[in-house]
């Protein structure tokens, strides 16, 4: 690519839009998609794409240098934005607030996307209610090794329960191995009883197939399909219908109609093939303005499952400590509660001091910022103990997306619950081992060495 390159102007809804560097790949492992590419694909489904982000604050996440690198969250608009262009003030749970862009039109989407918008990141609201979703968002997200047909399973007894609480869910693939599913709701919940009753939903699925689903937020707890009730939290995105997503075959996040869940395949749709079916077959989720419900059925739910000792489900870490929620850490790393020793015996050294005993058996294998050199870490660990390696189950595999000051690290564990005790390797140095947060730690760690309280870092929004 030139570095002089021409840019292509687009005239759109009366505005001229510039596609800078239009000949740049975004995708080139599996296929070769430009970003003028990118931005045709995304004009031939405007009116679907146009549906699930139009008139809401959309979250950029930016590929700059495409979808093979790094991304990176803009919340805050750019301040060379046309003037045709809306935004919006969104205030976050930290108290602070940000000038988000809203996109409208065609021209607009275009705009976003020449950024390096690969994805569309809308948050659950309308310009005119910022406090109150129109919106109830299902993520079926499954640990690695489930099947498709596990995901599709479970997405059909969500379709059961909505119906039976007077719901209509519009269903899609995640573009990635999961499946989202849509429900309008009347604006009038709070983003607390929004999350609230998406966990009461999570529960219940989870009771009527136990084997597939999984409501437990910490990932040592999960097992097949986990419902992510925390997507509802203020201040998450997901990614938007007919979102393109960084996977190498350019995969697309697709609309589906219900009777088509059990028959599809995630790989099919991609932005080769979406626009076709796209101009064949309309938006499958075309309706779904005009079947906004309510939520009193699921928060009735909500409220036997706490009078039933059910209490609220554990925040994301950066949200404040909330009322009624248990403690907001991982079951391995708890204090294990126990009897206080017998008169005469001597109380064991970790409980004299207070450290956390794990009650899950996890070795940490790889940190990296780079997610598949941390899965390749993996590999040369299980290479390296091949016994114990056949007896891991696939959710002993723990693959965690940890946040950073500016984008997100990965840090893989294994858990050995099921490798006998005289068989399990100690904890070894990652490899890698390029965790982004160790300097910060030794800071502290040596600061309160010295004597001096930590000071606690202030995560921009």
């Amino acid at each position: 690519m030139s570095a002089e390159e021409a840019a292509e102007i687009l005239s759109l809804d009366g505005h001229e839009v510039r596609v800078t560097h239009p000949s740049k790949l975004y995708f080139s492992k599996q296929v070769r998609v430009t970003k003028l590419d990118l931005v045709r694909y995304y004009l031939s489904v405007a009116p679907g794409a146009l549906q699930g982000i139009r008139d809401r604050p959309i979250v950029l996440k930016r590929f700059v240098n495409g979808a093979e690198a790094e991304p990176f969250y803009q919340k805050r608009a750019p301040s060379d934005r046309p003037d045709w262009m809306r935004t919006v003030t969104l205030s976050f749970p930290s108290g602070r607030t940000a000038e988000e862009m809203v996109v409208d039109d065609t021209a607009g989407l275009a705009w976003i996307v020449n950024l390096g918008c690969i994805e569309l990141h809308p948050h659950p609201v309308r310009t005119s209610d910022l406090e109150h979703p129109d919106e109830l968002r299902i993520d079926l997200d499954p640990i690695p090794g489930v099947v498709w047909d596990d995901v599709r399973r479970v997405a059909m007894e969500v379709k059961a329960l909505l119906e039976e609480v007077g719901l209509v869910g519009w269903p899609k693939t995640s573009g990635s191995r999961g499946m989202h599913i849509n429900v309008r709701i009347e604006p009038r919940w709070t983003f607390t009883e929004v999350r609230r009753a998406a966990i009461a939903l999570s529960r219940a699925v989870e009771r009527r197939v136990p084997q597939l689903a999984s409501s437990k937020w910490w990932k040592e707890e999960r097992h097949g399909v986990f419902l992510d009730y925390n997507q509802n939290a203020k201040d998450r995105t997901t990614a938007a219908a007919y979102s393109v997503r960084p996977l190498p075959d350019a995969r697309v996040s697709t609309p589906l109609a219900w009777d088509e869940v059990m028959e599809c395949n995630p790989e099919d749709f991609t932005i080769f093939t979406v626009p076709e079916r796209f101009a064949s077959k309309g938006d499958p989720h075309a309706g779904m303005d005009d079947t906004s419900g309510s939520l009193d059925a699921l928060l009735e739910m909500a409220a036997r499952d706490e009078a039933a000792g059910l209490g609220d489900a554990p925040w994301p870490p950066h949200f404040r400590k909330m009322e009624g929620e248990g403690k907001r850490v991982a079951p391995s790393r708890a204090k294990k509660s126990a009897p206080k020793p017998k008169e005469g015996e001597e109380a064991p050294a970790a409980r004299a001091s207070g450290r956390r005993q794990s009650k899950m058996p996890l070795l940490v294998i790889a940190n990296s910022p780079d997610k598949q050199a941390a899965l390749d870490g993996l590999e040369r660990w299980k290479q390296h103990h091949p016994e114990v390696a056949k007896l891991l189950a696939v959710d002993d595999i723990l693959v965690d997306s940890m946040r950073g000051s500016s984008s997100t690290w990965t840090r893989i564990r294994v858990n050995l619950r099921h490798v006998p005790e005289d068989q399990r390797p100690p904890q070894e140095t990652p490899d890698p081992d390029d965790d982004p947060t160790r300097k910060w730690r030794e800071v502290r760690d040596a600061s309160v060495a010295d004597g001096e309280k930590p000071k606690r870092s202030r995560r921009k929004q």
